[in-house]
């Protein structure tokens, strides 16, 4: 019996098949080969289609198809992995409105900030356990508020991953865990929260039917059965956003269990049982895949939208002949410390683990007769794990104290210089594991269709690849002054 999974990400969407048999992949791709364009509009506003995602899955499954590893209509069940917080909107023909607004879109800031002060702060975190921010709702409610002929227009509101499950079964449904990362849930009342949508003037009916994260949100339609080359009527039977599913993927489900991912943003992913939130909103709370009103399972998520982002541009500043295992080679030939070459990373929007303030990306101390690219790229490499070490400490703040963090051997964790900078400027080893957002995406399939009967189940067979342990070089004294740049750029 086979799964597949789909993680619509936000430089391109990859597809998995996966054996459930043995929790074995027998195939992946991707498509594009480029990385998708992310329009901007204006400084600050972050956009993509909903339609191109759509025909980007339809080419990701056609190129994992043609592998001839597995007979396509051996899939029993879907799952989908997406970029969370994005905005979706249709019209009653299903017919989307607008690009969707995506997570690093820092629009709406002000929009969720009045929010805040209206409801209360005090208030807010008791039920929401986050500010309403920039997230999905906030968003919403800058369309009502700047584009009103559109927003009359509006059917349902989705996340990305209710976008394309319904463009596979033609049927709407959203989860716990979606509503609450649009910060729409009041984990108090355990209902849609009655204060957003009030606020908001948002009416009800435009919310989609809600079910659990692992439940069938619908059957491919015999149109798209033919157009993918699938057995009609298989249950889409797993959504989740990135985050989340990238926990899944690396069995980290239950309290105290962390994961990490650094692919475009950067993530420390912590799993709790206790309704947690920080006090100014630096770090976020959500359902987890796996959490119910009977059994709490929250999501704590420290998010760094400046990580891969900023060592692609790195990459493309550099030139198109250089792939990255080039640049993390010369990146390793530098000294530790970059030889006083420091970058913080911030340049891919408002940033929640700096109060939503747009610190943007720089380049420090540079020094004409001495640093060369390779210094550079192992600069950027350092400033994404120190970006990393002054969000775990926020989280270190909060009571969050991980013993070890899981993570996939890909994206940054594929460079040794970046991973054991990782490693020893927080003092946490890391376990590497062979896992993507496709995976989990498949695994979650399975799971909700019932053919697991728990994650645990699924990943029996699944053992690491290798753990780093910290090392015996010190980048403390670097960590300090590159946090004395950060203050002074934030007071600017």
């Amino acid at each position: 019996m086979l799964l597949l999974g789909i993680d619509v990400g936000t430089s391109s969407i990859k597809v998995s098949v996966v054996d459930a048999a043995n929790s074995s992949i027998l195939a992946t791709a991707q498509y594009p080969d480029t990385e998708s364009e992310i329009l901007t509009l204006k400084h600050g506003w972050a956009e993509q289609s909903p339609d191109m995602w759509w025909e980007h899955v339809q080419k990701a499954v056609a190129r994992c198809n043609v592998n001839n590893n597995y007979n396509p209509k051996d899939i029993a069940a879907i799952g989908i992995a997406y970029q969370m917080h994005g905005l979706v909107i249709i019209d009653e023909d299903g017919n989307s409105l607008r690009n969707s607004i995506i997570w690093c879109d820092s629009r709406a800031v002000e929009t969720g900030d009045a929010a805040l002060a209206a409801i209360g702060t005090e208030h807010a975190l008791e039920h929401l356990l986050n500010s309403p921010g920039n997230f999905t709702a906030s968003k919403l409610a800058w369309v009502k508020a700047n584009e009103p002929e559109v927003y009359a227009k509006i059917a349902k509101v989705m996340l990305p991953g209710d976008y394309i499950a319904f463009k596979l079964t033609g049927e709407v449904t959203t989860s716990i865990s979606a509503l609450s990362e649009g910060i729409f849930w009041d984990f108090k009342e355990n209902e849609l929260s009655k204060d957003v949508m009030n606020h908001y003037g948002f009416d009800e009916r435009v919310i989609p039917i809600i079910n659990p994260v692992f439940s069938i949100h619908g059957h491919l339609s015999n149109p798209v059965a033919t157009l993918l080359g699938l057995k009609a009527g298989i249950p889409v039977s797993y959504k989740s956003g990135d985050q989340p599913n990238n926990a899944l993927s690396l069995n980290v489900t239950e309290p105290g269990e962390v994961a990490a991912t650094a692919g475009t943003s950067g993530v420390i992913y912590g799993v709790t049982d206790k309704l947690f939130c920080d006090p100014q909103s630096r770090v976020n709370t959500f359902a987890h895949v796996n959490h119910s009103i009977e059994k709490q399972r929250l999501g704590v998520l420290l998010c760094i939208n400046g990580t891969g982002s900023m060592n692609r541009w790195t990459k493309t500043l550099a030139g198109s002949d250089l792939n990255y295992p080039q640049m993390n080679q010369a990146a390793a030939a530098v000294p530790p410390g970059s030889e006083g070459l420091s970058v913080l990373p911030f340049g891919n929007g408002a940033e929640r683990m700096l109060n939503n303030k747009i610190a943007g990306a720089h380049l420090r101390n540079i020094d004409l007769n001495l640093h060369t690219s390779g210094h550079i790229f192992r600069a950027v490499q350092e400033g994404i794990a120190f970006s990393f070490r002054y969000g775990l400490d926020i989280l270190r703040e909060n009571g969050m104290q991980p013993s070890i963090i899981r993570a996939g051997l890909s994206n940054l964790f594929l460079s040794e210089v970046f991973t054991q900078s990782f490693v020893d400027i927080t003092g946490v080893p890391v376990e590497l594991h062979e896992s993507d957002g496709s995976y989990g995406a498949a695994i979650g399939a399975g799971i909700g269709a019932g053919i697991y009967t728990s994650a645990g189940d699924a990943f029996s067979y699944k053992k690491p690849l290798k753990t780093v342990e910290p090392s015996s070089v010190s980048l403390e004294d670097y960590y300090q002054d590159w946090k004395k740049l950060l203050v002074v750029q934030l007071a600017n």
